[in-house]
């Protein structure tokens, strides 16, 4: 089963939902906002990708904290505040993809059948 997490604000996590809900495909949709990651979620995706490419840039926290003018651990600031995260982050069979990617959720959903 492919799990998507994210939060329900984010419109490319809703995209990701949509698209697993419309092409059947099998998913668990974790909220950020409901239940952050868990140690062995955060490592596993870790595998993939650096903290600093988790960090989303963009959003209002990272903006209105003034976190591009500020030193700061962001594994730390993740776990702290998981607004902070890039979504959605699509974790399948120890596989992780960051953002949304139609072709990346057919293909998991077809080898899941």
């Amino acid at each position: 089963m492919i799990q998507i997490i994210g939060t329900k604000q984010c419109n490319e996590t809703k995209k990701a939902i949509r698209f697993c809900k419309e092409a059947r495909i099998a998913h668990h949709f974790v909220d950020l906002n409901e239940r952050p990651l868990s140690l062995g979620e955060l490592s596993s995706i870790l595998d993939t990708y650096r903290a600093e490419e988790l960090i989303d840039t963009a959003s209002k926290t990272y903006r209105k904290e003034g976190y591009a003018y500020r030193i700061y651990d962001p594994l730390e600031e993740l776990r702290e505040h998981p607004d902070l995260h890039k979504t959605p982050i699509i974790r399948f069979r120890g596989k992780t993809r960051l953002g949304f990617d139609e072709a990346i959720l057919r293909a998991w959903g077809a080898s899941d059948a």
